[in-house]
């Protein structure tokens, strides 16, 4: 098991926890002062009072809640957000409201999940042609409903 040095950075916040020994998503907390209302259509910046070290060669994904997402109508912003491996900034979640209701996050809601991962360096050469394949430049669609 992969070990990540983690700060808290207020007093509230929680650590990241699993909902089970399987899942592969760490539930991110809010960490709030006060509850936050997130109006229709809106996207606020919710913290959550922590911070990490990921290794070198690992990333850390933010995807949404699936409950949060679907019951709620709050997922976040970016849809996946990314969290390189030297950053040290609290980890803070843009969540957007594709509801029609004001939603309320208070201290302590799950609002995201964060899924470590590792990453593939690469390098990028130009070049004026590329091996054929048999698919081609068929794109949306192109192989099949």
């Amino acid at each position: 098991m992969l070990t990540v040095p983690l700060k808290k950075l207020r007093e509230n916040a929680r650590i990241p926890s699993r909902g089970s020994s399987a899942a592969a998503g760490y539930d991110l907390y809010a960490c709030l002062e006060r509850p936050v209302v997130i109006e229709p259509h809106e996207t606020v910046k919710i913290g959550t009072g922590i911070t990490a070290a990921l290794p070198d060669g690992y990333f850390a994904a933010c995807f949404a809640r699936s409950g949060l997402a679907s019951k709620q109508g709050l997922r976040p912003a970016n849809c996946v957000g990314v969290v390189d491996s030297d950053y040290r900034g609290e980890y803070i979640v843009a969540l957007h409201n594709d509801s029609d209701e004001p939603r309320t996050v208070s201290d302590g809601d799950r609002i995201a999940q964060l899924v470590v991962m590792p990453y593939l360096a690469v390098s990028f050469t130009e070049t004026d042609e590329l091996p054929a394949t048999e698919r081609g430049a068929g794109g949306f669609g192109s192989t099949g409903v």
